[in-house]
């Protein structure tokens, strides 16, 4: 990219001016005028009731991208309590174009709830045991200081693994290695290789590590590709289609909004860089997931149905472990695949991931009266705050923080 044009459009992400088509909402609000940008993506499902002020809420949220934060979010609200869906941003900064509204996107560790679920379908069928310990399962890459991990530490982030070792601190340096290839067995060897950080199931500290270890107990109890458990299992059976996971692909397959990442660039300056093409080896079962919104919709309204976990198994995905967080001291917030928050006074499930340049989220209510689903191509994803577009569309869909 020209450093001119470059520059252009990191002043407007800065300054929030909008490149690209207002917001595109497909239920609740009316299209966009004749002449404008943008399409509505249809209509919503029969019979949907959109909520009071909910379109109002979720419009003015992504309204004005992209800015500094984001460039292009793609929503979906559903439930009993009323239905929204639409989207706001670009295709990509140098053309403008709106942001598709079917794109593919990188899921992150919303990857953990399809690992966590396979895990527990497989206990359900007795071929895993969560109380049995990891190392019995891979006597050969969990050694004996890790002896008493059992598989459902390792889901709830209890386990006292620490992370791999992997090359970077800045993003600036990860982006360098982002073509890097790991195998799960050598993420695996460089995490246990290192002293434990506490005892296991005394402390929380959610971590990739203990899902790379679940998904090879997935394969080392089935003698097949996490990938196609996976699939088999779950995005077959749910109607899936343009969910899939890409065996460390760097490239996504199929149309998709383009990720940029706010860092220094090769000129010395600072600004947004595209980062839509990265290896994803050394996320794999933890968080390598790519998606739609509306697949997630319906996987997440159909996990909390009880459809995709049956029987007392899925309460595991409800249930917290009685410790405290490693870092913060507070109450555990992860529990099996999902994570708690309260917000407007009520608990709301679910789970964030992150990867550069693509920030997204599914929740619900446990009786799955309000669910929300969004991906958002956020400049500071991965970063230690939250994102003033994703916390804007949680607060909107269901209130502030308790």
């Amino acid at each position: 990219m020209r450093k001119s044009t470059r520059t252009l459009l990191a002043a407007a992400l800065v300054l929030g001016v909008a490149a690209g088509p207002p917001v595109v909402p497909a239920v609740a609000a009316a299209p966009p005028a004749a002449g404008q940008a943008g399409a509505a993506a249809g209509p919503g499902p029969a019979g949907a009731v959109p909520a009071p002020g909910l379109a109002e809420a979720m419009s003015a949220v992504v309204a004005g991208l992209p800015r500094a934060d984001a460039t292009a979010a793609l929503v979906r609200v559903g439930g009993a309590e009323g239905v929204w869906r639409g989207g706001a941003g670009v295709h990509d900064l140098e053309s403008g174009a709106p942001a598709d509204q079917t794109a593919r996107f990188r899921a992150g560790s919303v990857t953990k709830v399809f690992t966590a679920a396979t895990v527990l379908q497989l206990a359900a069928e007795g071929r895993i045991d969560l109380d049995r310990t990891a190392r019995s399962y891979l006597p050969e890459l969990i050694p004996g200081r890790y002896a008493r991990v059992t598989v459902r530490q390792l889901l709830n982030h209890t386990h006292g693994i620490p992370a791999a070792g992997l090359p970077g601190t800045t993003v600036e340096e990860w982006y360098a290695h982002r073509f890097d290839t790991y195998t799960p067995q050598e993420l695996v060897r460089s995490a246990v290789a290192k002293p434990r950080e506490f005892r296991p199931g005394s402390r929380q500290h959610y971590l990739n590590i203990g899902y790379t270890v679940a998904g090879l107990i997935v394969e080392r109890v089935t003698g097949d590709d996490f990938e196609d458990q996976v699939e088999r299992r779950i995005l077959r059976p749910l109607g899936l289609r343009d969910t899939y996971l890409p065996r460390g692909a760097a490239e996504l397959a199929g149309p998709y909004n383009h990720g940029y990442q706010t860092m220094r660039l090769d000129d010395g300056t600072t600004g947004p860089r595209d980062v839509s093409v990265w290896g994803t080896s050394e996320a794999w079962a933890a968080g390598d997931l790519v998606s739609t919104t509306a697949d997630l919709e319906r996987f997440v309204q159909e996990l909390f149905a009880g459809r995709v976990v049956r029987g007392p198994l899925l309460a595991e995905m409800f249930t917290l472990p009685q410790v405290a967080d490693l870092t913060t001291g507070a109450p555990a917030a992860y529990s099996a695949g999902l994570s708690m928050k309260r917000l407007g006074g009520r608990e709301v499930w679910g789970k964030t991931g992150g990867r550069w340049g693509y920030s997204t989220a599914v929740a619900s209510t446990r009786d799955g009266s309000r669910t929300l689903v969004h991906s958002v191509n956020s400049t500071d994803a991965k970063g230690q705050d939250t994102n003033r577009t994703v916390l804007g569309l949680m607060v909107a869909a269901y209130g502030p923080p308790d």
